[in-house]
């Protein structure tokens, strides 16, 4: 573990970003509407964001909530929303496309991987909806997505540490495995030793699975610390930057 860990914090509120910052995260996943699992922020919030967060910040690209295989119209306007992203100031989008078999749907989101240049791209949990993640890696690496947030098909990233392990080893240096779902102040450790991933995505609270509009577990679950008080939130995501930033002196010193 040679690298820095890096920790990326969601949040669908300015406050919540400057609190998220505040506490030391080194990046921030801007998202609306985390009730129904995030959708794309309006452009307001982003700007704003931007204006007031001086650490990178990833858009969410997501039109609606439910399942991730879109109609042409909803693809033009994550298209769109991407378009808007860049003009903003992001760093980074966060999005996903499957087709209707549940596979990742490589060839539209390359396309989206291609127009959001040059900005980083993540492929959300989507991921977490597909039949074969193993496969479903390879896939993704054909899109040219930089990393894949993911708690390996699981509500909590606690509950997938052996597939997240295989996902990471897998990966290799090809592209990050960045794991998600509950994680705090108090289990991370464990999952970043167990599985050895370099970026963990967290909301500072507890994950609740929520529908996905199919009558199934959502694939994009919500954090409830995104609720917290702004003072209460910077604390949470400063034990979180204290437990990794021990882990990481741990590993300097072997």
């Amino acid at each position: 573990m040679a690298n820095p860990l890096l920790l990326e914090i969601c949040v669908e509120s300015v406050d919540h970003a400057i609190a998220a910052e505040r506490g030391g995260a080194d990046r921030i996943e801007l998202c609306t509407d985390l009730a129904s699992g995030g959708i794309t922020p309006s452009a307001e919030l982003m700007q704003s964001a931007r204006q007031q967060v001086q650490v990178p910040i990833h858009a969410l690209i997501r039109p609606r909530a439910g399942d991730f295989c879109y109609s042409d119209s909803e693809f033009a306007e994550m298209r769109s929303q991407i378009g808007a992203a860049k003009q903003l100031g992001m760093d980074g989008v966060v999005l996903g496309i499957l087709d209707q078999r549940a596979n990742v749907d490589i060839e539209r989101t390359r396309a989206l991987v291609e127009f959001a240049k040059p900005l980083s791209v993540t492929f959300h949990r989507a991921f977490d909806a597909t039949h074969n993640l193993e496969r479903s890696l390879e896939d993704v690496m054909q899109t040219g997505a930089s990393r894949i947030l993911t708690s390996a098909g699981k509500s909590r990233a606690l509950d997938g540490l052996p597939a997240l392990a295989r996902l990471v080893r897998g990966a290799g240096t090809r592209i990050r495995i960045m794991p998600c779902g509950g994680i705090n102040s108090e289990n991370v450790a464990h999952i970043v030793r167990t599985t050895s991933a370099q970026e963990i995505h967290s909301s500072a609270g507890t994950s609740t699975a929520h529908s996905d509009g199919n009558g199934g577990s959502g694939a994009l679950s919500v954090e409830a610390g995104s609720g917290a008080r702004p003072e209460l939130f910077e604390q949470k995501v400063a034990k979180l930057v204290n437990v990794l930033g021990g882990i990481a002196r741990d590993e300097r010193k072997r």
